[in-house]
């Protein structure tokens, strides 16, 4: 049956407008080349937060400067097909540090006291290059839940990065628009008061400071229902908090702190392979830039904090090559899902957009089934190594656990990174061949192979709120759905009556990897 398919998408679609790669890579611990035996590389993750395919100048943006993610782009390989893990924040943070698809463990966002959602047990992308001899650490937004249930933060919380293979941590313990808002720095709250302790509650207000229910005055943007908790620094928060006046952040030093924690953590490690997670808060909401990037494009805030990202971006990669480390370093930059304008707040973005289109020539965005909700900008930076240019290879975050084990000559053991491919020479661009079957992670699930796509049926269509409330085509349907990508690049005519046998194809493959608990590695 599935020798079947490949014939079929030879026949119907011929020579397509997306370069796409086929053919997986078998999972290996043969040494990739661009790696060394002597000198380990080290690895940065630059990970976005809800930026669109559209949101760089090296994907097309006019609206947008992006000069330091260009240069990395011009100097790197720019990939025009690779995608997040899901279409939402939380399930895409997991399928990359597990190499893991987020529906087998049911993953979904979590709320701002949730447990830890990664068991310390299970093999992490950090805890394997522990092994292999590197430091390691994460620096900024969290949202993979911490401790075990009833979080104390006036002590170290536990289980945290720590246990997932991350050496050192800074943190934003959920997201910028939820609490509590306080740094956590080795899974101990910055700056705690044990006079003032911190108290939690995602279900009743703690009294602890205004709310934006009752005090809408106080806020410097205006929000919904689910973002008007607990007030801090003009912004009311997805759930309430009471204590530690001494540890709560000021959103608009973000970007700097942030940079400066990750500057740290090189230096220290720069004398050994070091792997650095850099998960930004930018682009997420609340937007509040620092006051050098306020009225920086013509987008209002949305704009000024792809600036500020931007400029983070540059300052690490500068920091890099002043370093000596740029060569020996590989970067790999991209988003966590794609865009979205209206999340809870009223900042302007959808007012001032203009002619911009934050997901490219893609329809949807973040929570969307559609092309633009995982498909999202990435770029491979590796002086001497990487191939310069552009690559349609199809390309999952989920792959990067077991392509960055090629590197460092790590075997994958049973059940390590089940769902994860070796695309090392797809992300080195010595070969435009990457994944052959891609799962797309939203409310349902989608399936790639080339230019096909299939799109999983749901029993109600598309949620209310991404169409309603985000403004966000979400793409469901209570029909099977199918598009042919290289003429229907926006998803817009549903082809699978057109073509039963693809969709049954399709299916096939699809029901094979959700029923598949041991390993994504069917190729049969």
């Amino acid at each position: 049956m599935m020798m079947g398919i490949t014939k079929n998408l030879l026949i119907t679609i011929g020579v397509t407008a997306i370069a796409l790669g086929c053919g997986q890579q078998e999972k290996s611990s043969e040494t990739t080349e661009g790696s060394s035996n002597d000198s380990k590389p080290n690895v940065i993750i630059f990970y976005i937060d809800d930026l669109g395919y559209g949101d760089v100048g090296a994907y097309g943006s006019p609206a947008v400067s992006t000069p330091n993610i260009d240069k990395m782009a011009a100097n790197g390989l720019r990939l025009t097909d690779a995608h997040s893990g899901s279409a939402t924040c939380t399930p895409s943070r997991y399928s990359l540090l597990t190499g893991t698809y987020a529906f087998r463990n049911d993953v979904s966002i979590l709320p701002g006291d949730a447990p830890l959602l990664i068991d310390p047990e299970m093999p992490t992308l950090p805890k394997m290059l522990q092994e292999a001899g590197y430091k390691t650490a994460v620096v900024g937004k969290w949202h993979l839940g911490l401790g075990s249930g009833d979080i104390d933060w006036n002590k170290e919380v536990a289980p945290g990065p720590r246990e997932v293979g991350f050496d050192y941590s800074f943190l934003i313990p959920a997201t910028g628009d939820r609490v509590p808002t306080v740094y956590l720095e080795d899974q101990k709250v910055v700056n705690a008061d044990p006079n003032d302790p911190i108290a939690v509650n995602y279900r009743k207000d703690l009294g602890g400071y205004p709310n934006g229910i009752d005090r809408p005055d106080l806020r410097w943007q205006q929000a919904d229902k689910q973002h008007s908790g607990t007030i801090v620094n003009g912004i009311s928060r997805i759930g309430y908090m009471s204590g530690g006046e001494k540890a709560l952040w000021v959103d608009e030093d973000f970007p700097e702190l942030l940079v400066d924690k990750c500057k740290t953590f090189i230096s220290s490690a720069k004398n050994e392979p070091f792997f650095l997670f850099f998960s930004y808060h930018d682009i997420h909401v609340p937007r509040m830039p620092n006051e050098q990037f306020k009225g920086t494009s013509k987008m209002g805030l949305r704009g000024d904090v792809i600036a500020q990202m931007d400029w983070s971006t540059g300052q690490i990669m500068d920091f890099l090559k002043a370093q000596g480390l740029e060569e020996n370093t590989l970067v790999i930059f991209t988003s966590d899902n794609g865009p979205v304008l209206n999340d809870g707040y009223e900042d302007g973005s959808m007012e001032k957009l203009g002619d911009h289109k934050p997901g490219g020539p893609f329809s949807g965005g973040k929570y969307s089934a559609l092309e633009a909700g995982t498909r999202v900008p990435t770029i491979v930076h590796w002086p001497g190594k990487v191939k310069e240019g552009v690559s349609g290879a199809l390309v999952s975050q989920t792959d990067f656990y077991a392509s960055i084990a090629s590197l460092v000559n790590h075997k994958l053991k049973d059940q390590e990174a089940m769902d994860s491919e070796n695309v090392m020479p797809a992300l080195l661009g010595t070969s435009l061949e990457g994944r052959e079957f891609l799962l797309e992670e939203s409310f349902t699930l989608g399936l790639r192979h080339k230019n096909w796509k299939y799109v999983q049926p749901t029993k109600k269509g598309s949620p209310g709120f991404i169409t309603h409330i985000k403004n966000i085509r979400a793409g469901g349907s209570a029909e099977e759905q199918l598009f042919n990508l290289s003429r229907d690049t926006s998803e817009q005519k549903n082809i699978a009556q057109d073509h039963p046998q693809v969709v049954a194809e399709m299916k096939e493959r699809l029901d094979l990897i959700i029923g598949d608990e041991k390993s994504n590695n069917t190729k049969k």
